[in-house]
């Protein structure tokens, strides 16, 4: 199966310097397309005279993590789709354990290990548990040990290229970042398709060095969070009782936000309403 690599890029000359000679290693039979999202750093310069064999596509204004990536995908040409963020980067044989589930049609998509570099030392992430709780989809990190997942991360994943264009490949409402994969893995498993988590695929992820804590503030952060976790559960889980128990659950957050101080959770409601009338 041929497969395409998709690495969004703002403003990661650095994040590419140290991990693309990896992934064009490890890949390199694979297309790899960057789309760079109006970056100032110099990484279109950058790429297009270190990297002739990549392809470049740069944009004019920067719009956001689910534009850029279905940007990608539109210019891609192999039956699946390897999603890398520019701060990932993979370990020795990625592909071999991924391959094998793609045999069988109904799977969407396959999640990897990410080795996540972050204060307290390299922490094991990709596989995601959880459900609708409280109010909304509330999920955790889960185990390793397992191949069910919640969701599949457009960080580190691998998608069936046809199945993507059917669902419509991600909701771009939700950028610039934030719940856009979940909400694509949500859509897939609604529509009968199948998604998975593979342990023994492993990527390494320079958690922190990427383009959201960089250059957005931790209230903005939030607030985008916040906004995306609201629309998600408006769009997503607005039958079987499940708004009902949205709305109920509604007053206890207002207040315990309130008397906390939390500015980004109204903030947030107030932008999902706008983004849900859009």
């Amino acid at each position: 199966m041929k497969i395409s690599v998709i690495i969004p890029n703002f403003n990661g000359r650095k994040l590419l310097e140290k991990n693309l000679p990896q992934v064009l290693k490890e890949l390199i039979d694979a297309e790899v397309i960057i789309v760079d999202d109006a970056s100032t750093d110099g990484s279109a310069d950058f790429l297009s005279k270190n990297y002739p064999q990549i392809k470049v596509i740069s944009r004019k204004q920067n719009m956001g993590f689910a534009s850029s990536v279905n940007l990608g995908v539109k210019s891609a040409q192999g039956e699946l789709l390897l999603l890398l963020n520019s701060d990932v980067y993979p370990r020795k044989n990625l592909l071999g354990p991924l391959l094998p589930y793609f045999n069988d049609p109904s799977v969407f998509a396959v999640g990897m290990l990410q080795e996540s570099q972050e204060k307290e030392g390299t922490v094991g992430r990709g596989r995601a548990t959880g459900g609708f709780k409280r109010g909304f989809l509330l999920h955790r990190r889960g185990g390793t040990d397992k191949k069910d997942t919640l969701w599949v991360s457009g960080g580190a994943g691998l998608y069936r290229r046809n199945i993507w264009q059917k669902l419509g490949g991600l909701d771009e409402k939700y950028d610039p970042f934030y719940w856009e994969d979940v909400d694509l893995s949500w859509r897939a498993v609604k529509a009968g398709y199948r998604i998975f988590f593979e342990p023994r695929s492993r990527v390494v992820h320079r958690q922190g060095e990427g383009a959201i804590r960089s250059f957005f503030t931790p209230d903005k952060i939030k607030m985008i969070a916040y906004r995306n976790q609201f629309y998600f559960v408006w769009k997503n889980l607005n039958q079987g009782g499940y708004l009902a128990r949205h709305a109920v659950w509604l007053p206890y957050y207002f207040l315990k936000a309130l008397f906390s101080g939390d500015r980004s959770f109204f903030y947030g409601f107030y932008e999902a309403i706008k983004l849900y009338r859009k």
